[in-house]
């Protein structure tokens, strides 16, 4: 029995896990295809503790402190740092395996858990894959071939060139038959790489180069396909599960719409879109696929859908999903406690009228990011203070990190799955909003001002969403919280009440009652007048009276405020002697640095600091490893063009000049490591 079990929990990028049927478990931490600092191989080890299944974590060197190591009864080093020579080493795994006596293997979310080969080794050694079978990865792990399974099978899809696309002459022929705009993506891929739109035969040929590239480096397989782009549709996903005697159900939707780069920010379930013909319907054809393939374990089966609920088929994801927390939260079924029976051979205890849609629950992905550069690119450093946001009720959080913890250009930016539940859709927005307001991070740059505009933005609210909510909402980047008049009052009083509370403390006579002070906020220069009674603070100030009341506690990482009878939670990241205060406030970080009316007279003689010239220079805008240069000193380059990519968690980016301009020095060189700001290229 499973409570006899031995399980071996191997972590692929997010995680994969191995099980063995015995009294002891044992996980292994693999990360990839973006892998990851968040591991979900906790989630599976708790389960697995619930269970009375005891686990083993794998891990590579510099995760030997890590999480779900630490929580694991065992664990068995694979590595060093790199993915292809510890989290992708199958002769290791396998090794572990051997040497923990595991009978089975959980997969999670990264790259084995899709593996046709890796599944194929497992079953040769006699170990039990706790997921679908071989065939089944197979059949759906191939976009090409589970496209022509799912036309079988009476799946809507959408029109595309079926076969393997060989060159990038062949790519811009069929996406001409086809016709603009096309999506170029990878056989084997999932989670947003070796994928591009293109809309002329110039994105083509640049998509299929990039496509194949991120596809062998993430896949190991370059083949690419391309299918006919639907513009502006909804991405949601049906959950699946089912056993080993032919049942299967639908566990209902998600709506996975907002997305970065063709991955995945925020999730919530159910859909504010679907109504219950189409969900039936959607979920009706997720189990015919299921069917057709001999399909048990956990998956999901994703669609796109456009603005008349007419839907088609994606793909299938033969493994347990990021986001599947929120499926857990409105039926409340354990997926990976469903996964390890079904592994066992037990049949399935539910019946599809005994699913339930019970309440709304919300994902936003805490990334490691810089939410201003193209919605996020990876950051790196170390978690110097680190405090979930726990202490609130209906929260969840799903992490595999803690205070002190590294997170490296090795793996996925991804902190972790943040997840608010409630009776009401409304009642899980405001839960978020909380949540993020109480979520501390520091030491990284992350992506909470982006998670807190969208869930509290018009558009999303209403429910009026598609994957391109992101780049129309915010044409121009993301610039983080825009200052209404009211707000700013609220941010310039809130800095002020610090600044007197740090001064007061200071001081050994505490007299004053009444301040005149002078506030910059980015170009603005504001003028206030400050008094204080007890803990209330009445700030007089641009044209406006705040009142701001808290207990002013200087050393907490949160900062509690009621301003004019609203209560807010702000955060004071950081505050110097020169009047310099950086405060979270509505998920944004603003920089008000506050002064004496004295100090900011005398302040106006300061030299400014000339800005350096951008467009004659190339910074790396992120951590991460050169993969091509492609200029030289003495070349000629136009505005636009490519001068080197950099490869950062498994997506390639490329850099261009920003003027047309003779390359005067090249200071990088393919396979390079360079971090966030290094100078790459200088332009005359």
């Amino acid at each position: 029995m499973l409570t006899e079990s031995r399980l071996l929990d191997l972590l692929l990028h997010h995680s994969i896990v191995y099980a063995a049927f015995q009294s002891r478990c044992c996980t292994l931490h693999c990360k990839t295809q973006y892998s990851t600092i968040y591991n979900p191989d906790e989630k599976v080890i708790k389960t697995c503790q619930k269970m009375g299944i005891k686990s083993v974590a794998v891990h590579s060197d510099v995760d030997a402190s890590a999480v779900h190591v630490k929580m694991a009864d065992e664990a068995v080093c694979v590595g060093p740092a790199p993915t292809s020579k510890s989290y992708l080493n199958m002769d290791a795994i396998m090794d572990a395996i051997r040497s923990t006596g595991a009978q089975a293997v959980h997969p999670g979310y990264g790259f084995l858990s899709e593996n046709k080969e890796f599944a194929k080794r497992l079953a040769a050694e006699g170990v039990t894959f706790i997921g679908p079978d071989t065939h089944a990865i197979m059949a759906m792990g191939d976009k090409i071939e589970s496209k022509l399974i799912a036309k079988a099978a009476k799946v809507n899809t959408i029109p595309g060139f079926d076969g393997v696309v060989e060159t990038a002459d062949d790519a811009v022929k069929i996406a001409q038959q086809i016709g603009y705009p096309v999506m170029i993506k990878a056989s084997a891929g999932g989670g947003g790489k070796g994928m591009r739109i293109a809309w002329n035969d110039e994105e083509t040929r640049e998509g299929f180069r990039f496509s194949s590239q991120e596809a062998a480096s993430s896949f190991g397989d370059d083949r690419l396909l391309i299918e006919k782009y639907i513009d502006n549709p909804r991405h949601i996903e049906i959950q699946v599960l089912a056993d080993k005697h032919g049942n299967a159900l639908w566990l209902n939707e998600r709506e996975c719409s907002i997305q970065r780069r063709n991955q995945k920010v925020v999730e919530e379930a159910p859909s504010t879109f679907l109504d219950s013909v189409t969900r039936r319907a959607m979920g009706e054809q997720a189990v015919q696929l299921a069917k057709a393939v001999q399909y048990s374990s956990a998956g999901t089966v994703e669609f796109l859908v456009d603005s008349k609920k007419n839907f088609y088929f994606l793909e299938m994801n033969t493994r347990l999903q990021v986001e599947h927390p929120i499926t857990e939260c409105i039926t409340g079924l354990d997926l990976v406690e469903q996964m390890i029976r079904v592994a066992k051979g037990y049949k399935l205890l539910h019946k599809q009228e005994d699913i339930p849609i019970n309440g709304w629950a919300i994902e936003s992905r805490v990334y490691a990011e810089d939410p201003y550069k193209s919605f996020g690119l990876p950051s790196i450093g170390r978690l110097s203070q680190y405090q979930e946001p726990l202490n609130l009720s209906n929260v969840r959080v799903d992490s595999g990190i803690q205070e002190g913890s590294d997170i490296s250009i090795y793996y996925d930016p991804m902190i972790s799955k943040l997840v608010t539940y409630g009776a009401t859709r409304a009642e899980a927005l405001s839960k978020m909003e909380d949540a993020l307001d109480n979520y501390v991070i520091r030491g990284v740059t992350h992506n909470i001002p982006l998670l807190r505009e969208i869930i509290t933005h018009p558009r999303f609210i209403s429910g009026d969403i598609s994957t391109n909510f992101l780049p129309e909402v915010y044409p121009d980047g993301f610039k983080g919280h825009q200052l209404e008049v009211g707000n700013r009052r609220e941010l310039l009083a809130s800095a002020a009440a610090l600044y007197i509370t740090a001064q007061l403390r200071s001081q050994k006579v505490l007299e004053c009652t009444h301040w005149e002070l002078c506030a910059e906020l980015g170009e603005g220069l504001y003028s206030m007048e400050v008094t204080k009674s007890g803990n209330v603070y009445i700030v007089e100030v641009d044209g406006g009276k705040v009142e701001v009341s808290g207990q002013w506690n200087l050393a907490s990482t949160l900062l509690p405020l009621t301003i004019n009878g609203t209560d807010r939670m702000l955060q004071c990241l950081s505050r110097d002697a020169s009047g310099q205060i950086v405060l979270q406030y509505l998920g944004t970080s603003f920089k008000v640095r506050v002064l004496s009316k004295l100090a900011a007279e005398l302040n106006s003689y300061m030299p400014e600091k000339v800005a350096e010239d951008t467009s004659s220079i190339l910074r790396s805008p992120m951590p991460g490893s050169v993969v091509a240069v492609s200029v030289k000193p003495g070349d000629t380059v136009a505005e636009g063009q490519e001068i080197c990519v950099i490869e950062a968690m498994k997506m390639q980016n490329s850099l261009t000049a920003a003027k047309q301009a003779k390359v005067k020095k090249v200071h990088c060189k393919p396979g390079e490591t360079v971090g966030e700001g290094d100078l790459l290229v200088e332009l005359e």
